[in-house]
């Protein structure tokens, strides 16, 4: 895969979260997503700091933490890849998250006195959007 075509960004300081957890979950977006797959080589941590504009502390704590989760491994010499497992993990895990938001809206829906006709319509109207 090329480096260049993965979106890490927008990382800001303005942003939620701090700048290396931005850039780890943009990692486990692009995993997430299979834009990135098993094997597949991530920009060193000169390269992604210096795209991204924020420090080499900061892109080196993020690849640690990625790395101490199982996500990612590096060869000296070689470079950073991406782990055989985990990508599998994290969709289940955002999986279960976007169902567990999915009850929480009709939840909230019923609460402020949406039919189940309106939640169908409003979901579909949803899903009708292009992200």
């Amino acid at each position: 895969m090329n480096p260049a075509a993965l979106r890490f960004g927008p990382i800001s300081p303005a942003a939620p979260g701090a700048l290396y957890e931005q850039i780890v979950d943009a990692v486990k977006r692009e995993i997430a997503a299979g834009r990135l797959k098993p094997g597949d080589a991530l920009p060193s941590v000169r390269a992604l700091a210096a795209e991204l504009l924020v420090s080499l502390i900061t892109t080196k704590r993020a690849y640690e933490e990625l790395e101490r989760e199982g996500l990612i491994y590096s060869r000296q010499g070689l470079g950073t890849f991406v782990a055989d497992h985990g990508a599998e993990e994290i969709r289940r895990a955002r999986q279960g998250a976007a169902r567990k938001a999915l009850a929480e809206a009709v939840r909230e829906g019923r609460a402020a006195g949406l039919s189940d006709k309106d939640l169908i319509n409003g979901l579909k109207q949803e899903l009708g959007k292009r992200p």
